[in-house]
C-alpha cells in the first residue's frame, strides 16, 4: 500500500472512532435526564475572540498569493477588420519570442515580420479566442528567423490588445525605448512593468474566469455581457472588486475571497444558534474555513461563492424565525422571515442553485406551520404569516431578480430608471431566462474532470482547475472537499436521519432538509456536472458534524479530545494539501506519494 493509501485508511479509521464516541453519547443521552452542561446561545466576548482569530487567520491565508495586483489596464483598440499596428525596431534583431496580453472581444491577429518594410513574412496567427481573454499568451513563431526590423499586427475584427513583450534571441526583453510606433499603438508598450516572467494563474484568467471575470469587466465598461448563462448579480459583485483594484487577477478575485471570509461569521452565528457554547461553533467554523472546497472555490472569480454565502444567510435567518414565538405580541418573527426571503432573492439573482435552497426553506416553513397549527395557532396569525411570505419570498425576490438585469439594459442603450418599466427591458429579462433554461437543459459535452452526485458524496473525482509542469515540479489546484469533512459529514448526515426518526430532533431535521434540498435535485440533472456543485451541500455537512460534536459535548465527560482532535486533523490536512489548493510548486512525486488518496484524484 502506498503512503497516500495509508493516510486514506487512517482517515477512515479516525472517522470510525469519532462515530463510536457519538454512539456512546447517544446511549448516555437516553440514560440521563439532562446534558452534562448547559450550552448558552448568547454571543459573548469569548465568541467574539474565537471568531475574530479564526476570521483573521483565514483571511490572511486566503488573500496570500491570490493574484497579481498589476496588469495592463490600457488597450490598443482595433475597431475594424484590417486595422494594424506597425512597430519598428531600432536595428535589425532576431526575435526569440513574443508575449502578448489579450483584452476584450475574440478573433485573431495576423503577425508579419519584415527587414525592409516592403517584403513581409507571415508568422503563425496570434489567437484571441473566448478562452484566451485577459491572459498572457506566448505567440508561436516560425522556427527559422531572420533579423527583423518591422512588425505588423493586423486584426481580423474588433479586438482589444493590452500589451506586447518582444524578446531577442537570448530571451532578453527588448526595451520599448528602442521601438518606434504610432500614437495609437502606444498602449501596447505603456505598461511594460506588468510583463511577467511567464504566463500563469497569478497573472491570467483560468477555468471559468474566462467567462465571469470577463463579463464583470464588460459590466464595468457598459458592454453587453458575454456570459449570459447565469443571472447577472454575481458578475456585478465581481465587478465591484474590479472597480476597486482594476482589471487585475487580484481585482477580479477580490470579491469572492472577501465573501469567503464573510461566510465565517455567518456560519459561526448559525452554529451558535443551533448548538450554543463556544467550542463547538469555533471548531466547526475552523473546519469550514479551511475546507478545501471553501478555500479554492472562493478564490476563483466565479459566482458559486455568492450563492453559498446567501444560502448560509437565508438558513440563518430561517432558523432564527423558527425559534421565535410567533404567538408573541412582539411579533418577532417578521424581521428574520423577511431577511431570509431577501437573502433568497439576492442568492437567486446570483445563481439558480439558490432555488434549491429556497425549496428547503419552504419545506421547513411548511413543517413549522403544521406544528403551529397543531398547537392551536390562530387563523389570523397564519394568514398574516402567509401574506408576509408571499411578499418576501415571491414579490421581493422577483423584484431583486428583475432589477439585477440593469447592465443588460444600459448596454443595450436603455436608461434607468425608466427602462425597468419598458417592454424592451422586460423582453431582455424573459428572453435571457428562456435561453438559460434551454442552455442548462442541453449541456451534454464531456469533460475529463466531470463527475456525478454519487461521486461527490464520497469525494471520488475532484475537478482540476489548473495544472502546469516544469520538469519534475508541478503547480496545480482543484476543487474537492477535505476527505475528513466529506466522509465524516456523510456519516454525520446518516446520524441526522437517525436522530430525526428516533428522537424527532428538530435541529437534525433542519440540517437534513437543507442538505437534501441542495443534493437531491442533482440526482435528476442529466447535464455535465462537477464536484464544485457540491459546495452548497458542504455547508450542511459541517452543520451535521456540529450536531455530532454537540451530542458528545452534552453527554460525554471527555468530549474535548475527539472534537478538538478532529478539528486539528482537518487543519493538518489543509496544510498537507495546501500546495494543490493554492498552485504552489511542489515535486510531482509529493502528490503521487502523499496526496493521491483515491485512484481518480489528479495529484
Amino acid at each position: 500500500m502506498t503512503v497516500a493509501g495509508v493516510f486514506a485508511v487512517a482517515a477512515i479509521f479516525f472517522i470510525f472512532v469519532i462515530s463510536a464516541c457519538f454512539v456512546r453519547a447517544l446511549e448516555a443521552g437516553y440514560d440521563i435526564h439532562g446534558p452534562v452542561r448547559a450550552a448558552g446561545r448568547h454571543f459573548c466576548r469569548r465568541d467574539a475572540l474565537a471568531l475574530g482569530i479564526i476570521t483573521v487567520c483565514y483571511t490572511a491565508t486566503a488573500f496570500t498569493g491570490l493574484g497579481d495586483t498589476a496588469a495592463p489596464q490600457s488597450f490598443c483598440k482595433f475597431t475594424a477588420r484590417g486595422q494594424y499596428a506597425l512597430i519598428e525596431l531600432s536595428e535589425p534583431t532576431t526575435l526569440g519570442g513574443i508575449m502578448y496580453y489579450t483584452g476584450l472581444h475574440t478573433g485573431a491577429y495576423r503577425l508579419e515580420f519584415s527587414s525592409d518594410g516592403e517584403n513581409w513574412v507571415d508568422q503563425p496567427e496570434m489567437e484571441q479566442s473566448y478562452a484566451d481573454l485577459f491572459k498572457w499568451i506566448e505567440a508561436e513563431l516560425n522556427e527559422e528567423q531572420e533579423p527583423v526590423r518591422y512588425l505588423r499586427i493586423t486584426a481580423d475584427s474588433c479586438l482589444w490588445l493590452g500589451e506586447l513583450a518582444l524578446y531577442d534571441a537570448e530571451g532578453g526583453l527588448i526595451s520599448s525605448d528602442s521601438l518606434t510606433y504610432s500614437g495609437g499603438t502606444a498602449a501596447l508598450f505603456d505598461e511594460q512593468d506588468t510583463i511577467p516572467e511567464s504566463p500563469g494563474y497569478l497573472n491570467s484568467t483560468y477555468f471559468d474566469e474566462i467567462y465571469h471575470a470577463r463579463t464583470a469587466y464588460e459590466n464595468v465598461q457598459n458592454v453587453y455581457p458575454y456570459e449570459i448563462t447565469h443571472p447577472p448579480l454575481g458578475k456585478l459583485i465581481i465587478a465591484a472588486g474590479i472597480k476597486l483594484f482594476g482589471m487585475t487577477p487580484f481585482g477580479w478575485r477580490f470579491s469572492g475571497t472577501l465573501f469567503g471570509a464573510a461566510m465565517l461569521p455567518v456560519i459561526y452565528l448559525l452554529l451558535k444558534r443551533l448548538f450554543g457554547g463556544t467550542a463547538v461553533p469555533a471548531c466547526c467554523t475552523v473546519i469550514f474555513a479551511f475546507d478545501f472546497m471553501h478555500f479554492v472555490q472562493t478564490r476563483i472569480a466565479t459566482i458559486d461563492t455568492y450563492a453559498v454565502f446567501f444560502i448560509l444567510l437565508m438558513y440563518l435567518f430561517m432558523y432564527i424565525y423558527l425559534r421565535t414565538d410567533k404567538d408573541s405580541a412582539r411579533r418577532g418573527w417578521r424581521l428574520p422571515l423577511a431577511l431570509s426571503g431577501i437573502s433568497f432573492g439576492i442568492g437567486c439573482a446570483c445563481k439558480w442553485t439558490c432555488i434549491y435552497a429556497g425549496a428547503g426553506l419552504a419545506v421547513l416553513w411548511l413543517l413549522d406551520r403544521i406544528f403551529r397549527t397543531r398547537r392551536g395557532c390562530g387563523a389570523k396569525e397564519a394568514v398574516q404569516n402567509i401574506l408576509w411570505c408571499l411578499v418576501f419570498f415571491v414579490a421581493v425576490p422577483l423584484g431583486i431578480y428583475y432589477v439585477s438585469y440593469w447592465p443588460y439594459g444600459t448596454s443595450s442603450g436603455l436608461s434607468a430608471p425608466s427602462m425597468f418599466f419598458s417592454r424592451e427591458y422586460l423582453d431582455i429579462v424573459t428572453d435571457n431566462n428562456k435561453y438559460m433554461f434551454s442552455y442548462h437543459s442541453g449541456i451534454s459535452s464531456t469533460h475529463p474532470y466531470s463527475s456525478r452526485w454519487y461521486e461527490w458524496v464520497l469525494d471520488i473525482r475532484p475537478i482540476l482547475y489548473y495544472l502546469e509542469y516544469d520538469g519534475d515540479m508541478r503547480s496545480s489546484f482543484g476543487a474537492f472537499l477535505n476527505p475528513l469533512v466529506c466522509w465524516m459529514g456523510l456519516a454525520a448526515m446518516l446520524f441526522m436521519v437517525y436522530l430525526v426518526a428516533a428522537r424527532r430532533d428538530k435541529r437534525a431535521l433542519f440540517i437534513l432538509v437543507g442538505y437534501l434540498a441542495q443534493l437531491v435535485p442533482w440526482v435528476f440533472v442529466t447535464r455535465t456536472t462537477y464536484e464544485y456543485h457540491y459546495f452548497p451541500s458542504m455547508v450542511f455537512l459541517v452543520l451535521a458534524i456540529g450536531r455530532v460534536f454537540a451530542e458528545m459535548r452534552d453527554y460525554l465527560p471527555r468530549w474535548r479530545r475527539p472534537v478538538f482532535g478532529f478539528t486539528a486533523a482537518c487543519t493538518a490536512l489543509f496544510v498537507m494539501f495546501y500546495p494543490v489548493l493554492s498552485g504552489a510548486w511542489i515535486p510531482a512525486q509529493y502528490g503521487a506519494y502523499f496526496l493521491k488518496w483515491l485512484p481518480r484524484w489528479p495529484f
